[in-house]
């Protein structure tokens, strides 16, 4: 019995060892974890362009220009992004601002990391063009990384609070011909405003159900938007 005894002891004695190894296992496993992710998100910050988050440089804003839209009047780049964009271009994606925010009242928001929102572009009520997001960068705009991994997204400022959230005569030719540009250097032959997510010309709210962005007279103005658009291409290739 004694024997019987001993070794069950010392049974039980190898048994709570090999719990004890088990917790501290786990617990340097999820130290190394912990350090792993803080590694991460050090390291994504770091990866940032040095143009991102601060006031460029005339030369510098020239740059930028120069490997976006020419139409571009205001640069400030905005964090909130991924870098790069993993699709090829091959869509606009447009939004309204649920107002006329000035270019550089916009980007200051777009700048907050906390915000965690950003847009390609904006299209002030002056028919300015502001860039936020290079656009070989992924912008978040659309509640849809799918979507927006292969869209340029656009806000367009209202001059309606509410109601249709109509859009002035300037921000809406300036959109017609950032649209049109747009297609020009990406190689867009032509834009197709489907109803849903399926054509190359989206909206905010095909993948975001709470939200009435762009608003109606926006939505209402997809298809003559395309139709513009084609009309120019097609005479720009003729």
């Amino acid at each position: 019995m004694e024997e019987r005894e001993i070794l069950q002891k010392g049974e039980g004695r190898m048994d709570d060892k090999k719990k004890f190894l088990s917790v501290w296992l786990l617990l340097a496993g999820f130290v190394v974890l912990s350090v792993v992710v803080l590694v991460l998100c050090l390291r994504s910050d770091t990866r940032l362009p040095d143009t991102v988050g601060r006031e460029l440089t005339e030369a510098e804003r020239e740059a930028v220009k120069a490997r976006n839209s020419p139409l571009t009047d205001y640069v400030y780049l905005s964090p909130n992004a991924d870098f790069p964009r993993r699709s090829e271009i091959r869509k606009i994606t447009i939004h309204h601002m649920a107002g006329d925010l000035g270019l550089e009242e916009l980007g200051k928001a777009f700048g907050e990391r906390d915000r965690r929102a950003s847009a390609n572009y904006a299209v002030g009520g002056d028919g300015r063009v502001a860039l936020y997001v290079e656009e070989e960068n992924r912008a978040w705009t659309s509640s849809s990384r799918e979507n927006d991994d292969q869209a340029v997204t656009i806000e367009v400022a209202n001059d309606e609070i509410g109601g249709d959230w109509h859009v002035g005569s300037a921000a809406y030719e300036a959109l017609i011909d950032l649209c049109t540009d747009i297609c020009e250097r990406n190689g867009i032959r032509e834009l197709s405003f489907t109803g849903d997510e399926t054509g190359n010309l989206t909206i905010h709210k095909m993948f975001k159900e709470d939200t009435e962005c762009p608003g109606p007279y926006l939505e209402e103005k997809m298809g003559e938007i395309a139709e513009r658009v084609n009309e120019r291409l097609k005479t720009e290739t003729d």
